[in-house]
């Protein structure tokens, strides 16, 4: 008796084969794009990077050395302000979504942070910019002229779609028998969701904290138009311009000094360093919500 494939089937187990050699290949091919990529920008900032880069302030017109610590400093308190804008505001909105809103309202509220989502960065720069840098928002007395607060804001734009969708995606996962063994105790639902859905899905809600992080760090459009014009010393005032790793990279690659081209590409490096760390992060958290979420149920 033979067991080998012939006519119809044997065509089949053809096609399958070229189609996993092609998702292999495509797979490998994405890998060594990002490879190269990576490979690429620290090969030609690896001589910049020292711990005077990461230390010091630009050097003055004319003088070697230097570093980018305004901007590392800049691009902290950006996020810090940002994400205390975007998460609470996110996560409350997933809750409401999730656990609260009318089905129609939920599917609208979805719509409206895909649409968000999807919008153009400079786009919300712009907006930010009418709003906070050229006027003066009453009560807050944040405007006339471009401070970090405006710049956190525009982050917080980007970061908000982010947060609220994968926390309404981790909240979905949460078996509703765990909702229903609360409601059995006698808790109302907003007990419920503070002290059982929310701990249930804590390492989902940071994963996509840890996502929009990634995403504002690396955004520079937004920026331009809301905190781009600052000194070249350490500030942590939030009412004035701050320096960030993505417009220093921009202004450092317009610039005519070679040492300052090389910053520009370590700096590259340190931000794409950052993104695939929190990335990676992001993931790990995001596997172990979901064997956590899978053991629950």
């Amino acid at each position: 008796m033979e067991l080998r494939a012939t006519g119809r089937a044997r065509r089949r187990l053809l096609v399958n084969r070229v189609a996993e050699a092609s998702a292999f290949l495509a797979a490998g091919v994405t890998i060594l794009v990002l490879a190269i990529l990576v490979w690429s920008v620290f090969s030609r900032g690896v001589h910049a990077l020292n711990w005077d880069f990461f230390t010091k302030s630009p050097a003055i017109f004319g003088a070697s050395g230097g570093g980018i610590a305004p901007s590392l400093v800049g691009t902290a308190l950006l996020v810090a302000i940002a994400t205390g804008m975007a998460l609470p505001v996110g996560v409350l909105t997933a809750i409401y979504v999730s656990e609260f809103a009318p089905a129609r309202l939920a599917n609208q509220v979805r719509l409206w942070l895909d649409v968000l989502n999807g919008f153009p960065s400079i786009v919300i720069g712009i907006f930010v910019f009418e709003l906070l840098v050229t006027s003066r928002l009453p009560l807050v007395g944040v405007g006339h002229h471009q401070s970090a607060w405006a710049g956190g804001f525009a982050l917080s734009i980007i970061m908000l779609p982010l947060v609220s969708r994968t926390t309404m995606e981790v909240l979905a996962l949460v078996p509703n028998h765990l909702r229903e063994a609360s409601y059995a105790l006698g808790s109302s639902k907003w007990r419920t969701v503070v002290g059982v859905v929310l701990p249930t899905a804590a390492g989902g809600i940071v994963t996509g904290a840890t996502l929009a992080i990634a995403r504002a760090a690396g955004e520079t459009a937004p920026l331009l138009f809301t905190c781009s014009i600052a000194g070249t010393s350490l500030n942590w005032d939030p009412s004035r311009a701050v320096n960030s790793i993505p417009v220093t990279i921009l202004t450092y690659s317009e610039a005519a000094d070679p040492a300052l081209h090389e910053q520009a590409w370590a700096a590259a490096f340190v931000l794409i360093a950052f993104v695939l760390v929190t990335s990676l992060t992001a993931r790990f958290l995001l596997d172990r919500s979901r064997r956590k979420l899978g053991q629950v149920q």
